[in-house]
Parts: structure tokens; sequence; C-alpha cells
């Protein structure tokens, strides 16, 4: 067995504070923060605020494609990172490429509905097949990788446990949108996806959290094969060393 297969027993050595704060972290650097969620609300809030006001489709989509731009230039110009920038920048050229082919202004919003529902299947369809997507987007940013999978079982539950939340709660939304997308106009579509956007994110957010801040502490992998390296680099100076004392008390004989 390698280290990162083998059993291990005592899992939980950060203290609860220290596992609260590294949970914290890992989240706001997998979902972005307070930025993230404004990079991914406004261009659709923009959107549905001009479309609301003069109907235009063209200057909708060209408006919330020019913010998502700027957004991207913003973090560039930071040096920050742009994950999150540019996933709403594929999101809303995929709505206005969408919305101009069709000529329907409500199919802006189609594809983002879509890419709703393809997630919360993926969370449920992995979590039943024993790697909660949770676990797979988290594992790295803990350092863990899939070390949960096998070593740290509490931790494994704690991440189905979170992917089934995400997995509703996406499904849930999917239920309320997609009735709307056939019944509703554009306008209306519009804000209650808006309006969609923020809380049920918020609550599978803060699930994720409860979960995680009570499951047992990730595996650093990452400073286990260094350890192991290093361990590793001492025996085999230690045997040159050995090596070397040999050679030398064997010439002193042969002398």
């Amino acid at each position: 067995m390698t280290s990162l297969d083998k059993p291990t027993e005592d899992t939980d050595q950060t203290r609860p504070g220290d596992a609260r704060a590294v949970t914290e972290a890992a989240l706001f650097e997998a979902f972005g923060g307070v930025r993230g969620m404004v990079e991914t609300v406004l261009p659709g809030l923009l959107f549905v605020t001009i479309f609301t006001i003069d109907k235009d489709l063209h200057l909708s989509a060209i408006a919330a494609l020019a913010v998502s731009l700027v957004l991207v230039v913003v973090r560039l110009a930071m040096k920050d990172t742009v994950k999150h920038a540019f996933s709403g920048v594929f999101g809303v050229v995929f709505g206005v490429v969408f919305a101009m082919f069709t000529g329907n202004a409500k199919d802006f919003y189609l594809p983002g509905m879509l890419y709703t529902l393809g997630m919360a299947l993926a969370y449920i369809v992995t979590t039943l097949a024993g790697v909660p997507l949770i676990g797979l987007i988290l594992g790295p940013i803990f350092k863990e990788n899939l070390s949960w999978r096998t070593r740290n079982p509490g931790r494994k539950k704690a991440y189905a446990k979170a992917s089934w939340a995400w997995g509703l709660i996406l499904l849930a939304k999917c239920a309320i949108l997609f009735p709307l997308y056939w019944w509703a106009d554009t306008a209306q579509l519009g804000w209650v996806l808006v309006t969609l956007k923020i809380p049920p994110f918020l609550l599978a957010v803060w699930l994720t959290w409860v979960f995680l801040a009570k499951a047992p502490a990730p595996i650093d992998v990452f400073a286990e094969l260094e350890a192991e390296e290093k361990a590793e680099q001492e025996r085999r100076a230690a045997q040159t060393a050995e090596s070397g004392e040999a050679t030398g008390g064997r010439h002193r004989r042969e002398a």
C-alpha cells in the first residue's frame, strides 16, 4: 500500500477552530466569495434590467457581455485569479449566442438553466457512485486529493451529504425555472432567475460548511509525500555513508 491508500486511525488532529477556518478558506477559494457572487449575478441583472426597460435583445446582450469582459479585465489588472470571472464570461457568451441565433430573448437564460440541471444531476450521480462531486472539487484545495475515499470515511460521508445538498437544491431551482421558461415572459423569467442566483447558492455553501466543519480534518497527502521523499533521501544518504565507510575500511586493511 502507498501512503495514499493505507488506512489511518487518527485523522482529526486539527483543533475545531482551525478546522472551521480552513474550511471557510477552502470554500471561499472554490466558490469565489462575495466578489465571485457579484460577477455571477451582474451580467444577468444588467441583461434583464435593460430588456425590461426597452425590450432590445441586442442592446441587452451586448451590455451583459461587455460587463462580463470588464470584470475579467479588472481581475487581470489586479493580477487576481480569473477562473470565476471567466466562467461568467463563458456563460454569458453561450447565452448571447443562443438568444441571437433563435431571436428569442428568453433563450439568453437557457444555457445557464441547462448547466444548472446538469450540475444537479452530476452532484447526485457522483454521490451515488461513491465519489461525491464536492469532494472532487474541494479535495485538491484541502491538499487531500482523493485520500478521503479510502482513508477518511467520516470526511467522505460529509462530502456525500454536501453533494446531496447541492444536487437537491439545484434540482429545486430547476423545478422553478423550467416551468417559467415555458409560461412566463422574458422579464419575469429574468427577474426570478436573478433572485434565485444567490440564496440557493448561499444555502448550499452554508450546508457544505456545516458538514465539513464537523467532519474529521483533511489528510495533507502532499505533506506526507514530502515527508516520505525526505525520509528516502536520508536513507539513501545513510546507505552511501555506510558504503563509503566500508570501502575505506577495506582499503585500509589491504594497505
